[in-house]
């Protein structure tokens, strides 16, 4: 029974029938047409797929698709963007604020001063930490004699203004002289290499007037002295005055580090102003 019923219901299908248009005065068959189920069907179903395709292909190419519930509009896209901007620039801040927060506790640790690289895995020694000097007996022995020498001679001599003030400028930090003073090239300071973490100390009695952060130069200490005089301390590793701090000469404000972009290694940046014109440090301190 069930194999007849199938058969029967298949070939229910495929019976063909004829539909006619005929002409109601003459009754003349003016078209005549001979379909089954099964034709019908199939013809729905390709009538379906189309009609599917091209509201498609309306939604997707077309200005419509934007009435349609939940899709973004124009603007939303746009919002969406610079929202997408907004994340990656956040994304870069909150990496320098981690990297600069964990070389600070090395720094605070007393460990060795390192750098990390952006989208590097852990810490990275720096090349100019692998530099080895050497030194000769007779420049060994040049050196106490000269040391011993010029033990208490912290700077060139005192310093007699237009005013007729004395001074004596303390070395902000001892070390090599690396580019000095060019106008031209708007470097109005001095920059100083020495060994990892070294101290920088204030070079006269003041009061501290700036101690921050700058994308171009890390952390920057300025301090006000008197009659006009300005230093300025830049690239430091940490600062341990703050704003509105006294500070005497020789005093630790700071120890000299790599922060900020304009830089290309440790070293201190130092300027040295006078009634705001900018100063030589080196006609007034050694450095070395």
């Amino acid at each position: 029974m069930g194999k007849e019923q199938k058969k029967r219901g298949w070939g229910n299908l495929r019976h063909k029938y004829k539909l006619a248009v005929v002409d109601e005065t003459s009754y003349e068959e003016m078209l005549r047409f001979r379909l089954s189920r099964l034709h019908v069907l199939m013809a729905l179903s390709l009538l379906a797929v189309i009609m599917v395709g091209l509201t498609t292909l309306l939604v997707a190419f077309t200005g419509l698709r934007e009435f349609i519930p939940g899709y973004p509009d124009g603007q939303m896209r746009q919002m969406m963007s610079r929202n997408a901007v907004r994340v990656d620039s956040l994304e870069q801040e909150v990496l320098k604020r981690d990297r600069f927060m964990e070389a600070l506790q090395r720094v605070l640790r007393g460990d060795d001063t390192v750098r990390v690289e952006a989208g590097s895995k852990g810490w990275k020694r720096p090349e100019f930490d692998t530099i080895k000097f050497s030194m000769s007996e007779e420049e060994r022995l040049f050196r106490e004699e000269v040391e011993e020498r010029e033990r208490f001679n912290l700077g060139l001599g005192w310093t007699m203004d237009e005013n007729g003030e004395y001074y004596h400028f303390f070395p902000p930090v001892i070390g090599v002289v690396m580019q000095g003073v060019d106008e031209a090239e708007r470097h109005y300071g001095t920059d100083i290499v020495a060994r990892s973490n070294a101290r920088v100390s204030a070079v006269l009695d003041g009061v501290v007037v700036v101690a921050g952060w700058t994308l171009r130069t890390g952390h920057v200490l300025v301090i006000q002295h008197d009659n006009d005089w300005l230093s300025v301390y830049k690239h430091n590793a940490v600062l341990v005055k703050r704003q509105g701090d006294r500070v005497h000469a020789g005093e630790v404000i700071g120890l000299m580090g790599n922060s900020g972009e304009d830089t290309t290694g440790p070293h201190l940046h130092f300027e040295l102003w006078k009634a705001g014109t900018p100063m030589n440090p080196e006609d007034f301190i050694r450095f070395e």
